[in-house]
């Protein structure tokens, strides 16, 4: 048995969404969970169907997972830094949910995102990403520091 099997942690490809209001950023990470990588910026679909699974943003994010084939979704949940949950963390629950009815029978799991729009901008500002270059990539940066952290987190409950 490896440290994987016992900590429960599945190697595979995930994806990760950062749901925003506006923009839903995504990332991916290899087959054996090492590395996160950008993937996407897709354009939340506010439209009159919106709240349904015909929506054209679940539609593309369900595209993305019969391309990329994950173990699991792992969906950033905003919450407040004092680690309550507020409206915009209710309402990325429902769009998670509304997602796991697209593209079951792959889980989704939630992992913190605490700050990860704060860290992504500061390292693209690191990076000479200003303005509008950066306005386009934030969101994509966000869910890789969602999905490294989740996976950080599960390397080491393994190696532990």
């Amino acid at each position: 048995m490896t440290n994987d099997d016992r900590a429960g942690f599945v190697p595979g490809v995930r994806l990760a969404v950062d749901v925003g209001t506006v923009r839903i950023g995504v990332a991916s990470c290899d087959p054996a969970g090492l590395l996160a990588s950008p993937v996407v910026t897709v354009l939340r679909d506010r439209g009159r169907d919106a709240d349904t699974p015909a929506a054209r943003d679940l539609a593309e994010l369900a595209d993305l997972v019969e391309e990329y084939h994950p173990v699991e979704v792992v969906v950033g949940l905003p919450v407040t830094l004092s680690g309550q949950e507020s409206y915009a963390a209710r309402d990325v629950r429902a769009y998670a949910a509304r997602l796991a009815d697209r593209i079951a029978p792959v889980p989704i799991v939630f992992a913190d995102e605490r700050m990860s729009t704060a860290v992504a901008t500061r390292r693209l500002s690191d990076r000479g990403v200003r303005g509008k270059r950066r306005r386009a990539v934030v969101d994509q940066a966000a869910a890789v520091e969602i999905l490294q952290s989740w996976l950080d987190a599960h390397r080491r409950r393994t190696d532990a």
